[in-house]
Parts: structure tokens; sequence; C-alpha cells
């Protein structure tokens, strides 16, 4: 016998348009001029005034018609039918004695019949009028609703932007003079490393007062304000600290609140100190860091991440694995982590019999002691104010109270900071709990109707439901949509809890008992390693994601697909044709993508990482292990091509030359993997490349290996060969490149040329002192990303079949450069571009050379 199941609720969407408009206003007016926004705004409150006025009119023009007709078996209805019954009663009664006896059942069966169907009929017209009529009235309440919220969005962005346009400011940023600052310190100091030099600081601040160094009045205001600051003494701040620094005012970029960004260079003035809670938050927050320290370097950055929302040590290849695999919510402090973290207390206080009350007290304290412990920030703030309201719906089983809960709080918070509109955590921090209260109650119940238990039910209901509300806003800003997010969220559900309580409880002790600290997050490691292997395993899963569109027009893609499947799931038949059809779907595909190679294929030559503008060249060394030329600019990207090509061993890293766009990403050549050696030409400049090479190959203990022509390498069947330089090049259009350590490649019989960044000059000196035959390859990694300066010379010796041009997308430099590609696809060579394809690998196929690319641009 199946349980029954309760009525539907229907929630209460009246202050979700209204929510939808102060939020849509919001966005636009970010990149619009504060007067345009205005006016805007000022359009908007009185379409909504009109319609308001339109409606309220419609609705009492309109309220004689349906709401005057008697419905049947009514007072009034009767009484007509009564009186019509008796006009004909006299009639009726002069021959009542002749048939009265034969025709009296079968009449008053007939007449019973046909009253119930006139009753039927008149009802079923009268309701689907009235259904029509309040459809109508509620579609014009919405629209009337939007409006508004869109007007006053709009007039609160202007206000807030008005700051940033007024003149006195403007003009002293157009100036462009020393000026010093009075702030107040908005939120942690993050530290932007490039280079071997100290990092930049990036510190949020609320500018108080702005004046010239060298005299006049000062501008008093209240704007935000983003600190660039090359001082170390900018590291150590928290919330809430006043400032005084001497700096250059910046102009702001569109689409936030900032009114200016200021360049100082010395450590600031400190004036006071900060509140007693944020210097205790301050405390706690570097004791859970020291604690962690002892911990290994995954789950010991992982673990302040998951408590607190603090990812400094965090490793970004991780950082990445997460977002691949869905999990993002659990690095940083965001509304569906906090609504996850309550659903386990929450589930654990319900299991000891605990009333509605008693959860939403217990899961409150908690909310209080994480706001406390990660910061009053505004992202904090932000995420509590999503989770509260998950509470209440989860608390309460009142979802048609708790969605215009998060309806206006979702508004408040706008109006009150309208840079939160642009903010894709905020917008994942609303849909996450929008889906626990919108959809993980229909389903949880649609599974323990299905005799699934109560706790299993709600644990696959709450990650379902918060994945496919955040879906399109997840697939636009990663270009993919995860297979395995359910499933991963699924599983390390139970882990969560007990890191997060023994990280808190390693962050409470770690100021009155250090040892005890270290314990407390030792022991929450392991549950922290679990979800870092959790998130390991499934970014490498073959199947575990699937390309999609990335952008607006990605998001408004899968978000349509999402309500239309929502909505057609409604109904049995669609439910089970798309049962049908998705089993089928992954039945058909799942062994493809599983038996047919993927990435790496299968007996790759080289491959040319997508790194952005600069060069990563890839070749294979045996089973995980590979030569590695170049870094291109950023660790990131040259980190995950390594990963997705299984390299687990770089044997042999070399440089072309010390520009940052071929070194700037070394730190991602030795993350995680032993590298062998490393070679390098031997020219000096530019000093701080050389430097950051040096120091990242003496971190991992391997020396750098200054080489040139006649030098050779082999390994697994691969003879690395130098070129050139033959002689130093002085006074060119750039030393450094045309310098460049040029290397030829031999594998299985096929030969690559690597210029590096060698130009005109350089490449004419080896055609000349080498001649044709020497340079002769089937492969050509087209020198400094396709650059015009090239010599015809050199392009006619290597004669290449392929030719890879490695180039960031939308570069400044205009490379690649038309002429010359053309040049290359009319000497036969097929030509490839990173910044069109993605990765690009050149394989051996039968007596031939094949190409392929992994078919997504842009770094990494």
């Amino acid at each position: 016998m199946s349980r029954p199941v309760a009525a539907r609720v229907v929630p209460d969407l009246r202050l979700a348009g209204f929510a939808v408009g102060v939020w849509l206003a919001s966005v636009v007016a970010l990149y619009q001029p504060a007067r345009v926004a205005a006016v805007g705004g000022g359009v908007a409150l009185i379409v909504a005034g009109a319609g308001a006025l339109t409606g309220r009119a419609w609705r009492q023009g309109t309220g004689a018609g349906p709401a005057r007709m008697a419905e049947p078996g009514s007072p009034a209805s009767v009484g007509r039918a009564r009186a019509v019954a008796g006009s004909s009663g006299g009639m009726g009664r002069t021959r009542a004695a002749e048939d009265l006896s034969g025709r009296v059942d079968r009449t008053r069966a007939a007449a019973g019949l046909s009253g119930r169907v006139g009753r039927a009929r008149a009802a079923a017209g009268l309701s689907g009028r009235v259904g029509r009529a309040r459809v109508r009235v509620a579609a014009r309440w919405i629209c009337v609703a939007v409006a508004l919220g869109a007007g006053c969005g709009a007039v609160a962005t202007a206000a807030r932007m008005s700051v940033r346009e007024a003149a006195p400011l403007v003009a002293l940023i157009e100036a462009g003079d020393p000026v010093e600052v009075a702030a107040v310190v908005r939120d942690d100091p993050r530290a932007l490393r490039g280079g071997t030099g100290p990092p930049t600081y990036l510190v949020a601040v609320e500018l108080e007062r702005v004046r010239r160094v060298d005299g006049g009045e000062p501008v008093r205001l209240s704007a935000r304000a983003l600190v660039l600051g090359s001082d170390d003494g900018w590291r150590g701040l928290l919330p809430g600290q006043h400032v005084i620094a001497i700096g250059k005012l910046l102009p702001p970029r569109a689409g936030d609140l900032r009114a200016a960004v200021v360049s100082v260079r010395k450590a600031p003035r400190l004036i006071g100190e900060p509140s007693w809670a944020q210097r205790a938050a301050g405390v706690l927050r570097s004791g859970l860091q020291r604690a962690c320290e002892p911990l290994p370097d995954d789950s010991g950055g992982l673990l302040p991440g998951l408590v607190v929302g603090d990812i400094s040590r965090l490793d970004p290849a991780l950082k990445a694995d997460f977002q691949a695999t869905g999990m993002t919510h659990l690095t940083a402090v965001s509304g569906s982590n906090v609504a996850i973290i309550l659903g386990v207390i929450l589930f654990l206080t319900r299991r000891t019999g605990a009333g509605p009350v008693l959860c939403a007290v217990v899961c409150g304290v908690a909310l209080a002691g994480f706001v406390i412990l990660a910061r009053p920030s505004p992202s904090v703030i932000r995420a509590a104010a999503m989770g509260a309201i998950g509470l209440l719906g989860l608390a309460t089983g009142r979802p048609r109270a708790a969605v215009p809960a998060l309806a206006a709080a979702a508004a408040v918070l706008l109006l009150a900071d309208p840079e939160l509109a642009a903010d894709a955590g905020f917008a994942l921090s609303a849909l996450a709990t929008a889906g626990l209260l919108l959809l993980a109650p229909g389903w949880r119940d649609a599974l323990r109707a299905r005799r699934w238990p109560p706790g299993a039910a709600e644990a696959l209901a709450v990650p379902a439901a918060a994945q496919v509300a955040c879906g399109p806003v997840i697939a636009g800003l990663s270009g993919t949509v995860s297979l395995v997010a359910v499933p991963a969220n699924l599983i390390v559900v139970p882990a969560i809890a007990p890191a997060t309580l023994l990280g808190v409880a390693a962050a409470l002790l770690s100021p009155v008992w250090p040892a005890g600290a270290e314990f407390a997050a030792w022991l929450g490691h392991w549950p922290a390693a679990w979800l870092v292997l959790v998130a390991r395993i499934g970014a490498r899963l073959l199947a575990g994601a699937v390309p999609w569109p990335g952008g607006v027009p990605g998001a408004l893609l899968l978000a349509g697909l999402t309500v239309v499947a929502l909505v057609a799931a409604r109904h049995a038949v669609v439910r089970k044709l798309a049962a049908v059809v998705a089993a089928c779907a992954v039945l058909g595909a799942l062994p493809v993508r599983l038996l047919v190679a993927g990435w790496p294929p299968p007996g790759w030559l080289v491959v040319a990482c997508s790194v952005g503008q600069g060069d990563a060249i890839v070749l294979p060394a045996g089973a995980g292990r590979a030569v590695v030329v170049d870094a291109g600019p950023e660790p990131d990207p040259v980190d995950r091509c390594l990963r997705r090509l299984g390299v687990r061993q770089v044997v042999l890293f070399a440089v072309s030359h010390y520009h940052a766009d071929h070194v700037g990403g070394v730190a991602g050549i030795f993350r995680g993997r032993a590298v062998g050696a490393v070679v390098a030409p031997d020219w000096p400049e530019p000093a701080g490349g050389r430097e950051q090479v040096a120091a990242a190959a003496a971190g991992a203990g391997t020396p750098v290996q200054p080489v040139g022509p006649g030098w050779a390498y082999e390994v697994g069947g691969l003879r690395l060969e130098a070129l050139g330089p033959l002689a130093a090049l002085h006074g060119t259009n750039s030393d450094p490149n045309n310098n460049s350590l040029v290397l030829r490649a031999t594998l299985g019989g096929r030969t690559v040329l690597l210029p590096g960044d060698a130009e005109t000059e350089e490449q004419a000196d080896l055609v000349d002192r080498l001649g044709a035959a020497a340079l002769r390859a089937d492969v050509l990694k087209v020198a400094h990303h396709g650059s015009a300066l090239q010599a015809p010379e050199l392009l006619d010796a290597v004669d290449p079949a392929v030719a890879l041009v490695s180039v960031g997308e939308g570069n400044d430099y205009g490379h690649p450069n038309g002429a010359l590609l053309a040049r290359l696809a009319r000497d036969g060579a097929r030509v490839l571009r990173t910044d069109l394809s993605g990765d690009l690998a050149v394989l051996v196929s039968g007596d031939g050379l094949a190409v392929t690319s992994r078919g997504v641009p842009g770094p990494g």
C-alpha cells in the first residue's frame, strides 16, 4: 500500500517579480551613467504606477460580471428554479390523476440527471471564466511588480553611481597628481603574485576623504575604492581598520560601485584599531591557519576554506578540480555552502526528535557562530541571509513563508548593495536557496512516496535541487555542464559536518590551546581529504563533464531548457519518455566516451597548450612523462594542460627565453610533479624572468643549466637538440627574442622545430649558417605567436606539413599576422591556432600526420 502524498503547496511568488525587477535593473544600471539609470528608473516607476491604477480600475469595472453570476445550487438559482416550477405546476395538477402513477419515476430520474448535468456545465463554465480572469489579474500584477522593482533598483543604483561621477573626484582622477586618502578597510587584503618581486595587495576600502598632497580643499565622500598596495604593510590589515595613504587615483572599471583605484607604493598609516569583533575573528582565523600548517597541502589548504572561506593556501589546481566537479561552494563562503551545512545540522537535530522551534534555534546558533568566525563582510552577510532563509523553509516546513522571505531578502540586499547584482556568488547563493525551497520539498516527498527512507530522500533532493537551480550560472561561467555534480555532492555530505565542526573547534582552541587546535585540525583533515579525493576523481572522469556554450548565451540556453524540462516533467507520460530518452543517450554515448580515446589522442607527437598569449609546448617522453618547452604567462593554464595530458613527471623543462609570456607560468610546471632538469639560453635578460625560473628550480632542488648549439638530450625515444642561437645578437628589434633557444625534436622519425620567439634577425642567421636542409621539419611551432617578423627563407627551409600558432584570443599585438598564415597555407601547411581551437595535438597516423584539437579556446 503506497503512502499518502501531501497536497501540493503552491509557492507564494508575490514578491518574486519585485526581486527580479530589482536584480535586472541593477545589473543594467551598473553599466550606465547615473543620469541615464535615474531616468530609466523614473520611467519604470511611472509604468508601475500606471499599471497599478489601470489594474485596480479594471478589477472594479469587471467585478460585477462573473461575481454576480449565481452558481448552480446557490440560493438565487434555487429560487429561480422554484419560481419556474411554480408557474408550470398548475397545468400539471389538472392531468396528474391520469398519468402520474406511470411517469413519475421516469420524470424524476430525467429531471435529476438533467439538473446535475446542467449544474456541472454551468459550474465548469463559471470556473473557466473565473480561472482565466484570475490568470489575467495575476499576470498584470506580476508585470506591475517587475516594473516597480526595476524602478527601485535603477534609482538605488543611480544614487550610488552618482558618487563616482562627482566632479571633484573625477577631476582628481583625470589630473593624476599624488593624493592623500583616508579610508576604512572593508575586506581582507588579497596577495596578487607575479614574477619574483613582492606581491601586490588588493585591498577593498571605503573612501572617506581625498585631497591633493600639495594642498587644496579635501573632497569628503563615502565611496568604494580598490587599493593596489606594493608595500608589505598592507598584508595584515583587518576589516574596519582606518588608514591614511598617499598614492595616485586611477579610473575604475564599469560594472561595480568602485569610485576609483588607488595605486600606493608605501605602507599605510594606521589610525586607531579595528573593532573587537574583527580582532577576535582575525585571531581565530590566523589560529586556524597555524593549526593547519603541519597538514598536507591539499586538505590543509581546503579546511580553512570550508570553515571560514579562507582559500589563501588552496592549490589553484585543486580549486579547478572542485569547480569541474560542481563542488565550488565547499571552497568559499556562499549561500549554498551555508545551506548544506545547516541542512546537515538540521538532519541530525531532527533525528533526536526535536521540534521545528528547537531545530531553528540550534541552526540559528550555528549560523550566528559561523558569521562571527567568517567575519561579517558583505559576502558572508549575503551567504548568511540565504542560509537563514533556507533554514526557515526547512525547519518550519512552510515554503510559502520562506519564498517571499527569499525574495524580500534578495531585494533588500540588492537595494542596499546594487553591486551584488553583477556578482556570480550572489546569483549562485540566491538560486541555490530557491532550489532548496521550490524544488527540494517536492522531490523529497516524491521519493518518500516511492518508499525511500526520509533521510536518504532529503539527502538526494537537496544537492539535486541546488545543482539544477545553479546549473545555468555554472555553465555560463565554466563552459561545461558537470554530469558528476549531484553524485559528488551526495557522497561528500557525510564529510562536511565533521570537517566543519572540527575546523571550528580548531579555530576556537587556537588562542588558548594550540596543541589541541592542531589535533582538532588533524582530525578534520581526514574528512577534508575525502572531499579532495572526490573532487580529483570527478574532475578526471572522461564523461564527467560535457562542453557547453559559455557566457550569458550559454546560461540563458540552459536556463530555458531547465524550465521546459521542469514544466514538462509534471506529466507522467513526459517523465517516462524523458527517462527512456536519457537512458538511451547514456547507454549510447557513454561507451563511446569511455572506449574511444579522448584527450590526449593516442600516438601524439607534440601538443601546443592553450595558455593565452604565450607558449607552452609538450613532447611525450614515456608513460606519464614529458619534455616541456616554455610555461606560458600564468601557472594555472599550463598546469591544467599537463594534467589533461596525464603528465606526472617533467623529465626536462626547457626555456626558450625569459619573457613573461614564456616563463610566467613556471610554477605550474613544478606544481605537484617532479622536474628532472631545467635548461635555458645563456642570455641575462629580462632579469625578472631569469630570477623567476631560478627561484622555481631552486625550490625543487633542480639547477638551471645554460645550453647552446651542440647540446642534445635523449629520453624515451625522443631526441632534443639545440640549433641556436649560433651567436649573441645585439641591437636587434628585441634582443631577448632574437637570442631564443631554438630546438629541434625528433620522435619516431618525425621532426618538430621550436624557434621560441626568434624574429627575422635570428631566423635569417640560422638559415645562413646551418643551411636549409638542417632546418627541415614536419611540424613548425610558428615563432613569436605568428608575428609579421618572419624570415621568408626560414619558412621555405622548414617547409612544414603542420604549423602550430600559440596565441592569445583578442591580444593587443595583432598576432597572428594574416599574410603569414596565408603564405603557410599556400605552401601546403595545415595551420592551427590555440586562440581558435584550444589545445592542439599533432599525431602520427599511418604514414602521415594528423591534427586534432581539444576545442576549448582560452587559457587552460
